[in-house]
């Protein structure tokens, strides 16, 4: 049997896939069994692009459901590390300035299963989170991104 992957997350991160799911479970599969019933009653399936569109739902919905159970079975809870507070690691937000000149920027480093950029987490695996895990404030650093490298300085870590 294959070794399922772990989906380091905070606390509220899986409280917050555990909503989504019971959302996508109690509310979501309803409306979809809803407009697949609706669809069937138009007659003729086989060319019935409403049936099909909620069909097609239909399996993004189970889709999600399953991705959500097995990322919250697989959850693997982020532990602050409290004995180095110097360092970036995940579950800490950190404070960056693109050198020379550029402004501060803040990201949470969390797990892949809760990132969401526009939001100011990024996951662990990202190019800017791998260049800066284990680096200290003050400490400058080179981190590869799809546009090129860029040069940043750390400023804070919390």
């Amino acid at each position: 049997m294959a070794v399922e992957k772990e989906f380091p997350m905070t606390k509220e991160g899986k409280e917050k896939l555990e909503q989504e799911l019971e959302y996508m479970k109690t509310v979501r599969r309803k409306e979809v069994v809803e407009r697949i019933k609706i669809a069937r009653s138009f007659g003729d399936l086989s060319e019935n692009s409403e049936y099909d569109s909620a069909k097609e739902e239909q399996a993004f919905v189970e889709g999600r459901i399953t991705t959500l159970e097995n990322m919250i079975r697989n959850a693997k809870i982020i532990v602050e590390d409290t004995s180095n507070s110097n360092s970036v690691a995940l579950g800490k937000t950190v404070t960056f300035q693109e050198l020379p000149n550029g402004e501060e920027e803040s990201y949470a480093i969390v797990g892949s299963a809760e990132a969401d950029p526009f939001e100011g987490k990024i996951s662990n695996d990202s190019p800017i989170a791998k260049s800066l895990l284990g680096k200290q404030v003050g400490d400058e650093v080179t981190v590869q991104t799809p546009g090129g490298e860029m040069q940043v300085k750390i400023v804070k870590i919390k």
